[in-house]
């Protein structure tokens, strides 16, 4: 029987985090993730839950007591924001190629300088290649049901996971949701059983040791055979979590797409102001679309380059910037997906929200004013844009 409840993103997750009841929880309060070990600690100080909870010096520590627990046999997680990220970064290579399945709660924030407290995805793309599976969310509901999926996601993959949403837009914001009854939670995610940990008396084995040029060129492949292997777990984990509670998720959801002509790709929150641009363009008669990303990582870069060869044009949208001089990490890799799948549809890129910049229903319609454009003249004047801004950024 499920739970109606009015909570904000991060009581969501806190409340999914003592559903679960984790052995051992880490963390280091950073805006705005701040609240979810807050919460937690009374849920720790009350006995609703039997975790051990450590409250550390920094991030970084957070990360390193996570992988020491996770290499001990441990249910582990963690939260976490921006700079706090960063400070874990070289912890997070460190649980991935250990292979440990610690899930990682990121309420999204920029990155400084300048100092900013504010939401956009600096933090989380800036790591997205250490070997975290990743999973973003739109709003509390889709924060709520990813941590419960991410802890059983982890722990068949043997990958740590990343849950991320938007700083503020969804970890303050208060929504009605859905919850799960304590039994069925603790029912889909199971005992954890690991087969390989540090304390087990029957087996000695060592974590972590030196690796010379071709054992840890393999052991880095399989890490990225893991990640590739992950896709399938995800849909699998997905499907079993929808005969339970009816709700779906999919490596990505699309919107009004089959049929579209033209469309934006863009993640977490901005995803539920475009539904709305596109409801509104589909009653004037114009065919937009949106396919709003699940996944990062594994990106399932086959399907979604095939959801988009019949467009006949596209925008994909990136709340951080590579400063590469040309585009965000989103767009590249969407782009370079479609090019490996021999789909050349026309595709410019913006630049939106950083720090929390302001992105309205009127800048999404004057993206889809653009594509319609560009759909009409099979012409592309500009690849890159910065949304909002005066001046708008050439390339």
């Amino acid at each position: 029987m499920s739970i109606r409840e009015r909570l904000s993103g991060n009581e969501a997750v806190a409340t999914a985090m003592k559903q679960i009841n984790p052995d051992v929880v880490a963390a280091y309060p950073i805006t705005p993730s701040t609240e979810i070990p807050q919460y937690f600690s009374n849920f720790v100080a009350n006995g609703t839950v039997t975790t051990e909870f450590i409250p550390v010096e920094s991030e970084h520590s957070a990360m390193s007591a996570c992988i020491g627990a996770s290499a001990a046999g441990s249910r582990v997680m963690s939260a976490t924001s921006s700079q706090g990220l960063a400070l874990m970064f070289e912890m997070l290579y460190i649980a991935s190629g250990m292979r440990l399945p610690i899930v990682l709660v990121v309420a999204n924030r920029a990155l400084s300088a300048p100092i900013n407290i504010h939401n956009d995805h600096s933090d989380s793309m800036g790591v997205r290649d250490s070997g975290f599976i990743q999973l973003y969310c739109e709003n509390n509901q889709e924060a709520y049901d990813n941590v419960i999926m991410g802890i059983k996601i982890a722990e068949k993959a043997k990958l740590p996971v990343m849950v991320c949403y938007d700083g503020f837009i969804t970890s303050h914001s208060v929504e009605n949701i859905t919850l799960m009854e304590n039994d069925e939670v603790k029912n889909f995610i199971g005992e954890y059983n690991p087969t390989e940990y540090l304390l087990d008396e029957n087996r000695n084995i060592s974590m972590g040791p030196l690796d010379l040029q071709k054992y840890y060129f393999k052991h880095r492949k399989e890490i990225a055979d893991a990640m590739r292997d992950s896709k399938q777990i995800i849909l699998d984990i997905s499907n079993e979590f929808e005969s339970i509670t009816g709700r779906k998720y999919e490596l990505y959801e699309k919107y009004c797409l089959d049929d579209a002509d033209i469309a934006i790709v863009v993640l977490n929150s901005t995803a539920g102001t475009a539904k709305d641009v596109v409801d509104q363009l589909r009653t004037q008669g114009i065919k937009a679309g949106l396919l709003k990303p699940r996944t990062f990582r594994p990106l399932p870069f086959k399907e979604i380059a095939h959801e988009l060869k019949n467009l006949k044009a596209l925008a994909i949208l990136d709340k951080s910037d590579s400063v590469n001089g040309f585009c965000g990490p989103l767009f590249s890799e969407i782009t370079s997906a479609m090019y490996s799948q021999n789909i050349h549809t026309n595709t410019v890129n913006y630049i939106y929200g950083l720090g929390g910049f302001d992105v309205k229903k009127d800048d999404l319609l004057n993206v889809f004013e653009n594509l319609s454009q560009i759909s009409k003249t099979n012409k592309i004047e500009k690849v890159t844009y910065y949304l909002g801004l005066e001046n708008g950024g050439e390339n």
